[in-house]
């Protein structure tokens, strides 16, 4: 199946508090910062750049995206959510989403998630997968009120992978 199966998402996403929009050039100093919080290496601002232009290249073909979350009332980037192919496919892809710890715990991750649910439905997906580190409690609680369920667990270079799923609509 290709894009044309699908309805392509909408790529500007609004919510109370948040706005969902395309990755700008401009965006990856920012991106950079937040990579670097995982504590691994951090890519420079020019492979940021690079990565930028692949995610809108991949947008492009495939019609779901990631997308850069800013709060409405400051502006500042915050993180990203949206729909990636990952370890999934693109009829049924996967939700990602990934935000400062500054920002994490006051409800933005399951407010732009919970957007990126109502995008893929539009485009007339079925399914919709997820996969976290068995480690990241967090993401599990806001898979949860999404109304994701475990599906099935696999082993990673760097550890156990939980898989959940969830039925569209």
């Amino acid at each position: 199946m290709s894009k044309s199966t699908y309805e392509t998402m909408p790529f500007h996403l609004e919510t109370e508090r948040l706005i969902l929009r395309p990755w700008a050039e401009s965006d990856a100093a920012a991106f950079c910062a937040l990579l670097a919080e995982r504590g691994k290496e951090t890519p420079t601002v020019e492979r940021i750049r690079t990565a930028i232009a692949e995610l809108l290249t991949a947008t492009e073909s495939t019609g779901i995206a990631l997308l850069p979350i800013q709060r409405r009332a400051e502006g500042d980037f915050i993180g990203y959510c949206g729909l990636i192919i990952g370890r999934s496919s693109v009829e049924e892809p996967e939700i990602a989403y990934e935000l400062f710890q500054r920002a994490q715990g006051h409800g933005y991750a399951t407010e732009a998630a919970g957007a990126v649910l109502d995008a893929a439905v539009a485009t007339g997906r079925k399914r919709l997968w997820a996969t976290v580190g068995a480690w990241n409690t967090p993401s599990f609680r806001v898979l949860e009120k999404l109304g994701f369920e475990r599906d099935h667990v696999s082993t990673e270079d760097n550890g156990e992978v939980v898989w959940l799923t969830r039925s569209l609509p």
